[in-house]
This record gives C-alpha cells, structure tokens and sequence, in this order.
C-alpha cells in the first residue's frame, strides 16, 4: 500500500501544501461577506470568480455546515449560524491592544522612529504603548498619560474620526470659556484636513521640537478605534521624510485593520 493509498502524506510533500477545496470553499464565504448581504448564485459566482455550477456545489456544503444558509422565500445565500457563531467569538476572544501591538516593533524598525499606540480614555486619548526609535526625544514618556485633543496628532485623529458625542466634552474642557464662537469652524476645518489625507501632522505642539503622525485603526463591529503615530526630532521632519513616513504609517495602519477584520477605508 502505498502513502497515497493510506491516506498519509509522504516526507517528500510539501506540507505547507493545503487543502485546495478548503481554499475555494472560503473563497464562497468571502464573496458573501463583501456583498454585505443575501447575494444569488450569479452574483456569488462572479464575487468567487468561478462557474455558476462550481459555485454552487460548494454552497450545498456550506449550507450543510452552517457557514451559509439559503432562504427557502428568495432562493438568496447569506453568511450563515455557524459562521456568526465564529464571528462572535472571535471579537469576544480579540485582543485588540495585543493584536496592535504586535505590528509596532516593525513599524519603528522600518522608520526608525519612535512608535506609540493610543485608546480612547474618559478624558481623552490615552498612551497604552511606546516603543523608542532610534533617535533621542526631548521627551520622557509616560504610559497612562492622556493627550491634548488639538495640539497632538493622536488628538487631532480621534477628534476627526469619534463622534461628537465623545469628543466634544473633552475638547470643551480644552479649550475653556470665551472660545465657543470662533471654535467650530476651525475644528471643522482641520478635521476635514485629516480626514482627506488619513494622517494628522503636529510639531511642536505637545514639545517643542517634536514632530508626530498619526493614523486610525478600525477595529471590526462597533469599536472605538485605536490610533498609531510615529515621533520623531523635529530636525528629521524634511518634506521627504515626512511622505516616507506617511507612506509607512498609512500601509501598517491598514494592515492592522484588517487583521482586527475591518473592511473599513482609512
């Protein structure tokens, strides 16, 4: 009896090979999950780039499994039990500051720059990690310190992208009385800055001397996000630099997203 005949793999197989049909099955899964609600068996087809026939044995075994159901009124597939069983308990089970921080080291290596990582606080956003780059800080950091809405990039991100539900209590608190006429419009318009480049840009505004960038992390589901920024001397901040940063910052922040499963665009 030969290996192939048992059911064993050989030593001579890769055994990073896989299972092919797993890999076309989920392929079903994932065109459901970008249709964003019941699709036909055409529209599955051409979401999983194979033939309507192909298709759709694949979805009687999804179906038999759970992963999708099919309603029995409009013949239409969607995302099914088992697979919003899954997706539960793997938001119960994420850790998103962990997950986050995983992607950090890289991020400074890459940059060599200082790297940190910011929730959202009672008070305003909150340092939960900082990892120094290569170059000297004016600045001795604290995890556990709550940043300034305004004067900080990692403020600047969550004031653009919170709600103003959570934001305004805080930026009221910043700003004190005699500015509630002139604020809003200045507000506005730097949010509007953030969100139509995907970074926010300070120097000097916390420490002088000091230039930071940063960007969101959207979580999946209903979470607040997680925003991630770079610090570096302010000397450092050329026009080039900058761009490479952004560019590095922007790339890491959506690959964070999506490991958090998050489709959203930043």
């Amino acid at each position: 009896m030969t290996s192939v005949d048992s059911g064993l793999v050989s030593e001579a197989e890769d055994p990073r090979q896989g299972i092919q049909s797993v890999e076309l099955a989920l392929t079903i899964v994932e065109a459901l999950e970008r249709g964003l609600g019941p699709m036909s068996l055409t529209q599955i087809a051409q979401g999983s780039g194979m033939a309507p026939s192909k298709a759709h044995r694949y979805l009687v075994s999804l179906v038999r499994v759970g992963l999708v159901a099919q309603s029995q009124r409009s013949g239409l597939y969607d995302l099914g039990p088992a697979a919003r069983r899954i997706g539960v308990e793997s938001l119960r089970r994420m850790d998103e500051v962990g997950l986050v921080s995983e992607h950090l080291p890289a991020l400074r290596d890459r940059t060599s720059h200082a790297v940190n990582l910011a929730v959202w606080g009672d008070h305003g956003p909150v340092l939960v990690r900082w990892d120094y780059g290569s170059h000297a800080l004016p600045i001795t950091v604290r995890v556990g310190a709550t940043l300034p809405l305004l004067t900080s990039s990692v403020g600047l991100t969550y004031l653009t992208y919170l709600p103003e539900s959570l934001t305004s209590p805080v930026l009221r608190s910043e700003l004190g009385p005699g500015h509630e006429g002139t604020a809003p419009t200045e507000v506005e318009r730097v949010k509007e800055a953030v969100r139509r480049r995907g970074v926010a840009e300070t120097s000097g505004g916390v420490i002088p001397g000091v230039t930071s960038l940063a960007a969101p992390v959207f979580p999946a589901g209903e979470s607040l996000p997680l925003v991630v920024a770079l610090v570096l001397p302010a000397r450092y901040a050329s026009a080039e630099e900058i761009e490479r940063l952004e560019a590095e910052l922007l790339r890491t922040v959506k690959e964070i997203s999506v490991d958090l499963g998050s489709a959203a665009e930043i």
